[in-house]
C-alpha cells in the first residue's frame, strides 16, 4: 500500500470521511467545539464515557460514511513518541475501506506545529512493504491530508521526506535477494546516485589489487562476481572542511566460504550487506536535503562463496595497511572487508571521525538481542553523541568494552593477527578489537554491530517486519545535532 501525504492550508471539513483531531492525554474536548459541528461534539461527548481512555487513539462512528478520530498527546511528548503514534494509527486503520484521513493541525498548539509532520513520518515509515517480486501487489492508497495553520515548516517537510527516502532505499537494498543484488549490480546502482549530486567512485578488482586491498579481495575471490570498494562524497560545505566518514560492510551473500555455514537460515545471509545499505541510504538522504556538511560514505562490496578459488582457512594475506592477517575462519569475513575500507578511508579522506556499520557477529545478538546495536569506540565524546542520537530516534546503541587485554585473543603466531578468537568468548569485542587495529592515526572511531537490528522477523514500532533501515535515522540525527 502506498502512502500519500499532502499539506493544505484550507479545506472543508464537512465532507471529510475521516477527520483526525488532537486532544490532551485526558481526552478533554472543549477545544474541539470550533472545529466540529455541535451535533458531532455532543455525540462524542456522550460516547467518550464508554471508551477505554487508556488507549491513545479513539475512533467515533458519526455515520456510516463519517468517522472522527481523536489522538491524545501527553504534555511532555517528544518527536519519537509522536512517530510511534503515527505508526500505531496506520496499523489500526490501514484495513479500513475508506483510506483518506484529514488531520486538522489547528488542534495542535503553535509550539507543537512540527508534531503533525512527525506523526505523518512515523505513519509512512510503518507503511513500508517490499512487494517487488509479488505478482499480486497491494495497489491501495492511504491518503493523509494535513491542513490548518500549525503545519511543519517547509524545511522540516524536506528533512523528514529525505530521511524517509533514505530509509526506504536502505530497506529496498537489504530486501533484494542475493541473485539480484550481487556486487556487480550493487556497484551499478550506486553509480546511479550521481544524479542526486553525490560524487561516486567505483574501485574494481584491478584497482583494488593495485592498491593492495588483499583482505577485502580475499573474501570475494571464490565468487564469479566482482569485488568493489565504492566511495560516495557529499560536499555541503567548502571542500577544505574535513568530512565525516561512514563505512559499511557489503557482503551481498555470505555462505561462510570454505568455513561453510549450516544450511538452516542461510537464506538470511542476503542481509549481510545491511551495514553498507545504511551508509548508502544516509548518503542519499543527505543529498536530498542538501545537508550543510561534508560527508563521505565508503562501502566494500563482495560475495563470500566456497568456489574453487576461494580463500582457505590458514591463508595469510597482507592488508592495505601493510599488516598481515592469518585467516583461521573464512566466515569471519566482514572484518576483513572493513579492515581495508577503514584504513583507506582514514588515509585518503582524513576525516573528523569514522563510524562503521556491519552485521558483524552473532555474539552481539546473544548480548543485546534486537533492542540495541553494539557500540565499540576509541572516543568517549563520539560514543556519547551516538547514544544520545539513538535515544532521540529510538535506534538505540549500547557501549561495549574495548581493551588491550583482548588483543592476545587475536594475536597470531604466524602473522600480525588472526581473524577470529578460537579461545572462546567475547566474540563481538574481539571483532571490534580487530577493526581498531586498522585505525592508524587515532581518528575518533566507532563501530556499530547491527546484526540484531538490521532485520526483524516480527516487526517493530516503525516497521512491519523485514528490513528495518536501522541506522539511517540514527546517523542523520547525529549529523543534525552535532555537525551541521
Amino acid at each position: 500500500m502506498s502512502v500519500q501525504i499532502t499539506y493544505k492550508n484550507k479545506i472543508s471539513y464537512n465532507n471529510a470521511h475521516n477527520l483526525v483531531l488532537f486532544v490532551d492525554e485526558k481526552f478533554n474536548i472543549p477545544n474541539l467545539k470550533k472545529h466540529i459541528s455541535p451535533s458531532d461534539y455532543s455525540l462524542i461527548l456522550d460516547l467518550i464515557k464508554t471508551k477505554d481512555q487508556k488507549k491513545k487513539i479513539l475512533a467515533f462512528e458519526i455515520s456510516s460514511k463519517k468517522k472522527i478520530i481523536l489522538v491524545s498527546l501527553k504534555k511532555k511528548i517528544n518527536n519519537s513518541d509522536v512517530e510511534n503514534l503515527g505508526a500505531s494509527f496506520y496499523s489500526e486503520f490501514k484495513d479500513s475501506k475508506i483510506k483518506e484521513y484529514i488531520i486538522n493541525s489547528e488542534t495542535l498548539s503553535r509550539n507543537q506545529k512540527n508534531l503533525a509532520g512527525y506523526f505523518a513520518h512515523g505513519l509512512k515509515l510503518k507503511s513500508y512493504l517490499f512487494e517487488k517480486y509479488k505478482t499480486k501487489k497491494n495497489n491501495n492508497k492511504f491518503v493523509l491530508i494535513i491542513t490548518g495553520k500549525n503545519q511543519p515548516s517547509t524545511k522540516d517537510q524536506i528533512k523528514l521526506n529525505a530521511i524517509e527516502q533514505g530509509t526506504f532505499y536502505t530497506r529496498d537494498l537489504v530486501s533484494e535477494p542475493g541473485n539480484v543484488l550481487h556486487p556487480d549490480e550493487y556497484a551499478k546502482r550506486l553509480n546511479s546516485l550521481r544524479k542526486y549530486g553525490l560524487k561516486v567512485t567505483v574501485y574494481d578488482e584491478k584497482k583494488l589489487k593495485k592498491l593492495g586491498m588483499n583482505t577485502l579481495l580475499g573474501v570475494g575471490q571464490g565468487s564469479i562476481r566482482g569485488s568493489y570498494l565504492v566511495t560516495m562524497e557529499w560536499n555541503g560545505l567548502n571542500k577544505k572542511s574535513k568530512p565525516l566518514a561512514f563505512v559499511g560492510k557489503g557482503v551481498c551473500f555470505d555462505t561462510g566460504g570454505i568455513s561453510l555455514k549450516p544450511a538452516k537460515f542461510m537464506e538470511d545471509m542476503t542481509y549481510d550487506m545491511a551495514g553498507s545499505a545504511v551508509v548508502v541510504g544516509l548518503m542519499k538522504s543527505l543529498a536530498l536535503r542538501k545537508a550543510k556538511v561534508n560527508v563521505v560514505g565508503v562501502v566494500g562490496l563482495v560475495e563470500n562463496m566456497p568456489g574453487g578459488n576461494a580463500q582457505r582457512p590458514g591463508d595469510i594475506v597482507k592488508s592495505y595497511s601493510g599488516k598481515t592477517v592469518e585467516i583461521l575462519n573464512t566466515d569471519a569475513e566482514g572484518r576483513l572487508v572493513l579492515a581495508d575500507a577503514l584504513t583507506y578511508t582514514e588515509e585518503k579522506f582524513k576525516p573528523k571521525l569514522i563510524v562503521d556499520l556491519a552485521t558483524l557477529t552473532g555474539a552481539i545478538i546473544v548480548s543485546l538481542g534486537s533492542e540495541y546495536a553494539g557500540l565499540f569506540s576509541n572516543d568517549d565524546n563520539l560514543s556519547k553523541q551516538l547514544i544520545n542520537a539513538g535515544e532521540k530516534v529510538e535506534e538505540k546503541v549500547w557501549r561495549m568494552p574495548l581493551n588491550k587485554n583482548f588483543d592476545k585473543l587475536i594475536d597470531s603466531k604466524n602473522a600480525d593477527m588472526q581473524n577470529i578468537n578460537y579461545v572462546g568468548g567475547a566474540g563481538s569485542t574481539t571483532a571490534a578489537q580487530f577493526l581498531q587495529r586498522f585505525i592508524l592515526n587515532k581518528t575518533p572511531w566507532a563501530h556499530l554491530d547491527i546484526a540484531g537490528m538490521a532485520f526483524s522477523k516480527y516487526g517493530g514500532a516503525l516497521n512491519s517486519g523485514g528490513a528495518t533501515g536501522y541506522g539511517v535515522r540514527l546517523l542523520s540525527k547525529l549529523i543534525e545535532d552535532h555537525y551541521e
